[in-house]
């Protein structure tokens, strides 16, 4: 399964170039997209790691290794970006409701929106920054920062260099790695445990400390009455 994922990701970026990867990120922001797996390869293809596969421009090859990395990385940068103004869309004027009915077919459950509630609550506006260069978390963010009525200007001021960082800090690696790029993302699967981890035990402290903040406020207007 994860095999054939990365082989039909791959063969996009491959055939299609920035186009793709504007596209995938795009879809990224708002339902993940394997953004890792489709930056580090989009580095490899700027490197010039296989044959037959050039970054193509307005119907221009581009033929500096430098300037195909710079162009697959804006790419996506630009892509992530407008799909986490289009996820903030859906938030803010959907809300709640519109989540209840169809948050599932975006893979944003009660509990996914739980925990980006939890995020929001420890992080302030920074857990949009934060998010975006979060593994599994970043694709979990847009529709619940609409939710929770995120000012729009802020939210993008926030999502851009964060969007930034993950675009070209990935492309870069697989820039440098060339035709070896599986190796990152191999490893790189081993991070995403570890965040899954960490954004359940702050959900687990977000529950603990609300309860606790419950039974100490009931016990505070116990004597008052």
């Amino acid at each position: 399964m994860l095999s054939a994922v990365t082989d039909a990701l791959t063969t996009l970026v491959g055939d299609h170039g920035v186009y793709a990867v504007f596209a995938l990120m795009f879809i990224d922001a708002v339902f993940p997209a394997a953004s890792e797996l489709v930056m580090v390869y989009a580095g490899a293809v700027a490197a010039g790691a296989f044959a037959g596969q050039d970054v193509v421009l307005f119907g221009e090859t581009i033929d500096s290794h430098f300037w195909a990395y710079v162009a697959m990385a804006t790419a996506g940068t630009l892509g992530y970006l407008l799909g986490s103004m289009a996820g903030w869309a859906i938030g803010f004027y959907g809300g709640r409701p519109f989540l209840e009915r169809r948050g599932r077919f975006l893979h944003l459950t009660p509990e996914n929106l739980h925990r980006a509630e939890s995020w929001f609550e420890r992080f302030g506006d920074l857990a949009v920054l934060i998010s975006r260069v979060t593994p599994v978390v970043r694709s979990f963010i847009s529709i619940p920062a609409g939710v929770v009525r995120m000012p729009f200007a802020r939210y993008t001021l926030l999502t851009i260099p964060g969007s930034a960082v993950w675009c070209f800090g990935l492309a870069a690696i697989g820039w440098g790695l060339g035709s070896k790029w599986e190796e990152f993302h191999h490893a790189f699967r081993y991070a995403d445990y570890l965040v899954i981890g960490a954004v359940l035990a702050l959900v687990v402290a977000a529950i603990v400390r609300h309860r606790r903040t419950t039974r100490l406020s009931r016990r505070a207007e116990d004597p008052a009455r």
